[in-house]
């Protein structure tokens, strides 16, 4: 197999997740969710989607659609890249496993549908401030921050960018 086809085959739609995440169950996969909008894959993702990848044997990234971060509030100019360039990049990482897009303000209905083992945020969040904490600590997962890698942020990227 070819290797764009590789990681063209790690982006799924909603509806294939169900029988994936029942597959790896089984296998006894400890499945890990984060979620985002990685407009632009930076030293700050890779650090955190590596150490999100490794609380679990199969890491799960949620990307917010380019309706969904407009609807964030981000910047007029955001998304940066579109979500077909933003599922590409990150699924060639070769600790992510699989990417799939939500368009909701939030992915509480996917972690409904994957209920992850492990649920991970940055650790600007609070525990209690993650969505889906509830039902993950409910089903007996477990929900982690963590720390963003100092200096890194999209945001100072596009200001940067912007001073030239």
């Amino acid at each position: 197999m070819k290797s764009l086809q590789i990681i063209k085959n790690k982006i799924v739609e909603q509806q294939q997740l169900a029988l994936i995440i029942a597959r790896w169950s089984f296998l006894g996969e400890k499945i890990v969710f984060t979620n985002g909008c990685f407009d632009i894959v930076h030293q700050g993702h890779i650090d955190y989607l590596s150490k999100a990848a490794d609380l679990g044997t199969k890491l799960v990234v949620g990307v917010n659609t380019d309706n969904s971060v407009r609807r964030l509030g981000k910047a007029e100019n955001r998304p940066l890249q579109d979500e077909e360039s933003r599922k590409i990049l990150l699924s060639a990482l070769h600790f992510v496993d699989l990417v799939v897009l939500f368009d909701e303000d939030t992915p509480l209905e996917l972690i409904k549908s994957i209920e992850p083992d492990v649920l991970v945020k940055g650790s600007d969040y609070s525990i209690e401030n993650i969505v889906g904490h509830e039902l993950v600590l409910g089903n007996g997962g477990e929900v982690k921050t963590i720390d963003f890698l100092e200096g890194f942020s999209t945001s100072k990227i596009v200001e940067k960018a912007q001073l030239k």
